[in-house]
């Protein structure tokens, strides 16, 4: 009994070992790059947030309290998204702060829905105007001018963040609310975003800022040559909208052959057949998880972009009726 087991498990060795050295063979695919772990990703939140107050300390000339202010704002800010995009069900959640300019939560999600994405992007700037609403009433009520000019920043900076701009929360809503599905006016109003941002640091002379309409163009870019090479893809009837782990491993080879056909980036890999893996395989499956497409929904009706747009339009009314002074900026 023993030795027809262990017969049968020496046939098994050969045939797979048969099959791996057949040239002919499809071999499986790679497994999916893994997940960063959740104490990675918040190692490097926590080091951007220090090293975003650490900045701002020399920046303020060591004015711990506006520093805190600060920071305690754009974390409120950003609390909001990620515990919208955390109800979603986004994964790979983390926060991340750019010292002297903010803050920004990255997640992944294959379906994409254009009412969360909505609700997500006002999760952000709502929660701190109606905070600052509320802070200012009762800084009127106890006459405290700290709690007034705490009101000020939560309020100005969130409504600023909802100016029609690329890539603020206002720029990202109006692109996903109506640009998405138009992709010319969609770069259009990127490349417009990016000058109307390079102007803005070049009037107040902090010219840091210019990395953002830089970073800007360099995605949308990158974007044009993704969608081109997704586009030669879809014409060879390859399906992309699907997730790297329902891909077959028929597919992968598929599109992996196709890759190197149409990206210079590629250009080195021998196609299949013969199937065998290159020694940077790691790289190819990277590129193949960044060209499967996204789902996009259009799920948010007409009277649902009117709401939306009506509560976006009414947050720029919010310091008037306050009567915040101007001069706050």
């Amino acid at each position: 009994m023993n030795e027809n087991r262990h017969d049968e498990k020496r046939e098994n060795e050969l045939n797979r070992d048969n099959t791996e050295n057949d040239p002919n063979v499809i071999l499986p695919k790679p497994a999916a790059a893994p997940p960063k772990s959740k104490n990675q990703v918040w190692l490097k939140s926590i080091s951007s947030l220090f090293l975003y107050v650490a900045i701002g300390y020399v920046f303020f000339n060591q004015n711990w309290m506006l520093v805190l202010v600060l920071s305690g704002v754009v974390i409120f800010h950003e609390m909001g998204h990620f515990i919208a995009m955390k109800i979603y069900n986004y994964k790979d959640l983390g926060i991340f702060f750019i010292p002297l300019m903010g803050a920004y939560v990255t997640g992944n999600k294959n379906e994409v829905s254009q009412k969360q994405s909505a609700i997500i992007l006002l999760a952000g700037p709502l929660p701190g105007i109606i905070l600052g609403i509320a802070i200012f009433y009762l800084a009127g009520y106890y006459n405290d001018y700290m709690m007034e000019r705490i009101a000020w920043i939560l309020i100005y900076l969130n409504v600023l963040n909802l100016l029609p701009v690329y890539p603020l929360d206002g720029g990202q809503l109006l692109n996903r609310l109506f640009l998405d599905s138009y992709h010319i006016i969609g770069k259009i109003f990127i490349v417009l975003s990016a000058i109307a941002m390079g102007f803005f640091a070049w009037a107040i002379s902090f010219y840091p800022l210019f990395i953002f309409p830089v970073m800007l163009l360099i995605r949308m870019f990158t974007d044009v040559q993704n969608n081109r090479l997704t586009g030669r893809l879809e014409d060879e009837g390859i399906d992309l909208d699907k997730d790297y782990n329902d891909l077959s491993d028929q597919e992968y080879w598929q599109i992996r052959n196709a890759l190197i056909r149409h990206s210079a980036d590629y250009k080195d890999l021998a196609p299949a057949p013969p199937y065998a893996y290159a020694e940077n395989e790691h790289k190819v499956v990277s590129g193949i998880q960044s060209i499967l497409q996204r789902s996009l929904y259009q799920d948010l009706s007409i009277g649902g972009k009117l709401l939306v747009i009506t509560i976006w339009i009414a947050c720029f009314f919010v310091p008037a009726w306050l009567s915040l002074p101007a001069r706050f900026f």
